[in-house]
């Protein structure tokens, strides 16, 4: 969370202005309006704790169930060498939820035949995966990778949170039935709770890949991928091959469609 610059007194627990002046204190001030404004309901959302249970999102906002399933974390085992860094990979590799990640990719289809937007987001290296998978996907989809646009982000950054660089973008982009998909390994990090949260209260269908055991995104989306592993790296290499898996069942299915449409075509001729 973005820090408040206001220092609070140790002897009576109230602001004091001893070495604070307006400048310093308009971030925070900022900050809080914002959140307001966008009517989001941080302390709900940041503060849950990291449960599998759906039913914390306003079904008025967003009256689909989230669909869930019971999924725990393998434990690694001790990562001593190569060899076993791999062995640690193909016991998770094994336990990859692929009717999940086959539902994703209807989803997507779907949204590419109802001309639909896809917006993707997350941070560090699931936001460079972000910007992988719309680069994929932008060969034929409405696609928006929400880390690529810098001054765009570090504006919002600046001007309200970096809890909200997403939230924002959805806010202003994101359309009922739209799809917005979010990437976290951890599933915690704070601005991708809010833009899942706005995502959903724009109409959005909202999408997660995770890791772990699916983090406090989880109830938050519709539908969602949790590689079963509690080792980061694993899970972001696994992250990986599932947005490709993505890219190419859906690709498949748009030209097969494509061939279907030609050979209907050529035979009414």
């Amino acid at each position: 969370m973005t820090p408040c610059y206001i220092r609070k007194s140790k002897e009576h627990g109230n602001a004091t202005g001893a070495s604070v002046n307006n400048e310093m204190v308009k971030p925070c001030m900022a900050r809080s309006a914002r959140l307001a404004e966008l009517n989001l309901d941080t302390t709900r959302i940041l503060e849950q704790p990291s449960v599998t249970m759906p039913g914390t999102v306003d079904k008025e906002m967003n009256p689909k169930p989230a669909i869930m399933s019971i999924q725990t974390s393998a434990a690694s085992t001790p990562i001593t060498s190569s060899a076993s860094y791999f062995q640690n990979h193909t016991r998770v590799l094994a336990a990859i939820p692929h009717s999940k990640v086959e539902q994703v990719a209807e989803k997507l289809y779907l949204a590419y035949e109802n001309g639909r937007d896809v917006y993707v987001f997350g941070n560090g290296g699931s936001a460079s995966l972000a910007s992988h998978l719309a680069c994929d996907l932008g060969k034929r989809f409405r696609v928006m990778s929400l880390t690529d646009n810098l001054p765009l982000l570090t504006a919002w950054a600046n001007d309200s949170s970096y809890d909200l660089v997403f939230a924002e973008q959805i806010r202003n982009f994101a359309q009922r039935g739209d799809i917005a998909f979010a990437i976290s390994g951890s599933g915690n990090s704070p601005n991708v709770l809010l833009g899942l949260q706005a995502a959903r209260e724009a109409g959005a269908f909202t999408i997660g890949l995770g890791g772990f055991q699916g983090g406090k995104m989880k109830p938050l989306c519709d539908l969602s991928v949790v590689i079963p592993s509690d080792n980061m790296q694993i899970i972001e290499d696994l992250h990986v091959s599932v947005s490709h898996a993505l890219f190419t069942l859906v690709h498949n299915r748009i030209q097969s469609r494509a061939a279907s449409v030609r050979t209907a075509a050529a035979g009414a001729g």
